[in-house]
């Protein structure tokens, strides 16, 4: 991650993705029922969240789901039960570089299944991350399109909320990415959001950083020139920890700069604040002390607010920082400390 970030890879996850795709197609995504509430994972009982309070999907095998199930295996019901707070609330699904059309459509055929909406990131734009913790992305932007063009084929016509590139414009305003990529990446952005929002369901948020990030007056003319006027909002706190309060203000100041429009934030780790300590380039990476934030409902505190988010996946790493494994890789230590301090 670069500055003041931190949105964690998902390089640990791609493989997980691309093989949890494909077990949801092929088992019909172990839930059952039309979303009213009893949808159960095969070991862990896991269950949805009323649809009146949080319309998303929760995913009966993602990570937090298996490590509740080892957990109660083991004996340890405790702890079993402290992960549950994670396991059975709507999170992210940040889809992968391999087979981008076999995940979504195995993640909003299960979704659509249970009678809830897909959430979806897509972090695959080029010279992603600077370098950093969570480099990578596609080739090129050839690679990106032929990609962005598997996403929106599995996607269809079922219902998706996407959250579009963390990092990819407030990484052009900080002087992270060269300059030579811009116009490009402009364009890709762009170009993202018009191909998602010419489907039947899909809402889109284009990442917009954070209340740490104090300058609206230098990103709502990225935002302008990557299309924000098409899509439905933007994405404040992806993966940081700025309280929910100081991320409304955030976005207040932003929406008044391009035309009104609503956004969503990420509560998953922000509830209590920001770390303070150690060294400021890398107080976003596995910060110790933290706790979930509110949990994901569409009801919130502000009318511009369409919804509170887990768009980082509690419990995985930002990166090799403070102890902590790879970026995007589970850790449970660190998830059973987020649970423990919340509340």
């Amino acid at each position: 991650m670069y500055g003041s970030r931190g949105v964690g890879a998902f390089a640990g996850r791609r493989m997980s993705a691309v093989v949890l795709g494909a077990a949801l197609l092929i088992t019909g995504c172990s839930s059952s029922g039309g979303g009213d509430g009893s949808d159960e994972g095969a070991d862990a009982k896991i269950t949805q969240q009323p649809k009146e309070e949080a319309p998303f999907w929760v995913n009966p095998e993602g990570t937090a789901a298996q490590e509740v199930a080892a957990l109660e295996k083991s004996g340890k019901k405790q702890e079993a039960e402290q992960i549950r707070e994670i396991a059975e609330q709507p999170v992210a699904e940040w889809v992968g570089p391999d087979d981008p059309q076999q995940q979504t459509r195995g993640f909003t055929e299960a979704a659509d299944k249970a009678g809830r909406t897909a959430l979806l990131v897509l972090y695959n734009i080029p010279h992603r991350d600077c370098g950093q913790y969570s480099q990578g992305g596609a080739a090129d932007g050839n690679a990106y399109r032929e990609w962005l063009d598997g996403v929106a084929a599995g996607i269809g016509d079922r219902s998706a909320t996407v959250i579009l590139e963390p990092d990819a414009l407030l990484h052009l305003v900080d002087g992270c990415t060269p300059q030579q990529f811009h116009e490009e990446r402009y364009d890709l952005l762009k170009g993202a959001v018009t191909k998602l929002k010419s489907l039947k369901n899909t809402k889109v948020y284009l990442d917009a950083g954070n209340a740490g990030w104090q300058q609206p007056d230098q990103i709502f003319e990225p935002l302008n020139r990557a299309g924000i006027a098409q899509a439905d909002g933007f994405a404040v706190n992806v993966s940081n920890f700025y309280s929910t309060e100081d991320s409304i203000a955030y976005g207040k100041q932003l929406s008044a700069k391009v035309g009104g429009k609503h956004f969503v934030i990420d509560t998953s780790r922000n509830g209590k604040g920001p770390y303070t300590g150690g060294n400021p380039d890398e107080r976003w990476c596995n910060p110790p002390g933290r706790s979930l934030g509110e949990t994901p409902t569409t009801k919130t505190a502000d009318p511009l607010v369409d919804a509170y988010l887990w768009v980082k996946r509690p419990g995985e790493s930002d990166g090799e920082c403070k102890g902590g494994p790879k970026a995007g890789q589970w850790w449970a230590d660190y998830a059973l400390k987020l649970a423990k301090a919340t509340g």
